[in-house]
């Protein structure tokens, strides 16, 4: 199968393929962050980069027979509630997927985006790509809740999973760097609580809160730095989780972001896509090559 993959990140969407066990004989990536473009060569050096999407031309890819991808979502979620610019922001980026579907005209196409989106901006969405969205919440599939609404041609497998009964505490490792860890003081809420506790440090509330390992990982997002990331207790004392804790939240293998500092690596895997959830979705590919 031929591949065309539109802001392909650190190219999960080459993880799903393997792990759904599709034989992919070309597979073509635009994108241009350099640190998701080095995540995505050492793993997959076959990988042909393009660059830039909207410099495509992608009516060279005519022969391809399927087309996915992720569109940036900061200006459709409802994280950015107060700026958000719906698609006339960043999200924009998503009329590419759009070209790129009208010129080469595969056999089959995936796009995915953010569930909290406004109604408008999903039916345009669904009118552009002449069908309606599926919902998957990641948590079927993993420690992680991360709604997200997919869009496809595929023929879909009826039956989802019951939803996984892993939570933060299976995907958690042993013997944790001290430099994860907080030694500031906390009130502990109890770990019957999803925010089992919440750290004395400055700033948004959000990044003072810690979940319990016996509950669901909210969704991972990028991490500028400043105490973004998601964060757990482990033996009573409060801690981030690890870029590697961030890869099995999104069912990547581990250590795939190895090789890049530790703010790029949860930024790459903040970006990516639930391995788990796309295998399943293209495990409804039977012989796709394009005839």
């Amino acid at each position: 199968m031929k591949v065309l993959s539109l802001f392909d990140g650190i190219s999960c969407g080459m993880v799903a393929l393997e792990r759904a066990g599709v034989e992919v004989e070309r597979y073509v990536a635009y994108e241009i962050e350099p640190n998701a473009i080095k995540i995505s060569q050492k793993n997959y050096p076959q990988i042909e980069h393009r660059g830039d999407v909207t410099t495509a031309d992608f009516t060279q890819y005519q022969e391809f027979d399927l087309l996915i991808g992720g569109s940036p979502c900061q200006s459709l979620s409802i994280t950015q509630s107060k700026t958000r610019q719906h698609l006339d922001g960043k999200s924009k980026l998503f009329f590419e997927f759009v070209r790129a579907l009208e010129e080469v005209r595969p056999r089959y196409f995936l796009f995915e985006n953010v569930a909290s989106m406004n109604e408008e901006s999903k039916q345009v969405i669904s009118e552009l790509l002449g069908c309606q969205p599926v919902f998957i919440d990641s948590k079927l599939f993993s420690a992680q809740s991360r709604p997200r609404l997919y869009w496809t041609n595929i023929p879909i497998p009826k039956e989802l999973p019951s939803e996984c009964p892993d939570t933060i505490k299976d995907i958690m490792q042993t013997g944790v760097q001290e430099k994860y860890f907080y030694n500031c003081g906390f009130d502990f809420l109890g770990y019957d609580k999803t925010v089992c506790a919440i750290l004395h440090i400055n700033g948004h509330d959000i990044l003072k809160r810690v979940n319990s390992p016996i509950a669901k990982c909210q969704t991972l997002t990028t991490c500028g730095g400043g105490n973004t990331q998601k964060k757990t207790m482990d033996n009573g004392r409060p801690r981030k989780l690890t870029p590697l804790e961030y890869e099995r939240l999104q069912t990547l293998p581990d250590n795939y972001t190895a090789g890049v500092a530790d703010s790029h690596r949860y930024t790459a895997v903040g970006n990516g896509w639930t391995v788990a959830v796309i295998a399943h979705l293209l495990s409804g590919l039977e012989g796709g090559a394009k005839k």
